[in-house]
């Protein structure tokens, strides 16, 4: 098979690492929700996520401020509401209201979670050194609730240029860590 070159602007485009998520924060009694892609695990005990959220972003100065989010985790069905988030800025807007999504209070955190979601994820901010360089946060999972009558979850992954792939089909190869 042959290769050819590919635009670096584009290699985003080839290893987006999870689903496209709803983050939510909050500041001085008012809640936003932001869409973003760019997250990445970095650890299990404690569960420690990456993210980079612009500092263009009305969310960056929330988070940067509170130092707590919620990463809520939508499903296909939500993919309206996510591109619909990720098209407006909060600033001036109520994206619970114009998106008709459910705000729900949260244990751990001020930002609330979102009842449409599936799974949901209380975090802080634990490292912020890389935020003024790399606008990347790096957040503890505090808590998290998942709707277990979901058994198959089919969420959604961007893949730049509105263009989106959903998960689907689950396999199963052996692995020695269960």
């Amino acid at each position: 098979m042959a290769k050819t070159s590919f635009p670096l602007s584009r290699v985003y485009r080839l290893i987006e690492p999870g689903p496209v998520v709803l983050v939510t924060t909050a500041q001085k009694d008012r809640a936003n929700i932001m869409t973003m892609s760019w997250h990445t695990m970095m650890e299990f005990e404690p569960p420690l996520v990456g993210c980079v959220i612009s500092n263009r972003n009305h969310s960056f100065g929330m988070l940067k401020a509170s130092k707590e989010c919620v990463i809520n985790i939508p499903t296909v069905e939500l993919a309206a509401a996510v591109v619909g988030c990720g098209n407006t800025s909060g600033r001036k807007q109520d994206k619970f209201k114009a998106f008709g999504l459910t705000p729900v209070g949260a244990s751990r955190v001020k930002a609330p979670l979102i009842d449409e979601c599936y799974a949901a994820l209380e975090c802080k901010v634990v490292d912020a050194k890389l935020v003024s360089r790399y606008c990347f946060f790096i957040l503890e999972v505090l808590k998290a609730w998942i709707d277990r009558a979901r058994k198959h979850p089919r969420t959604i992954h961007h893949l730049g240029r509105g263009a989106f792939m959903v998960a689907g089909r689950t396999i199963a190869l052996p692995s020695r860590k269960k």
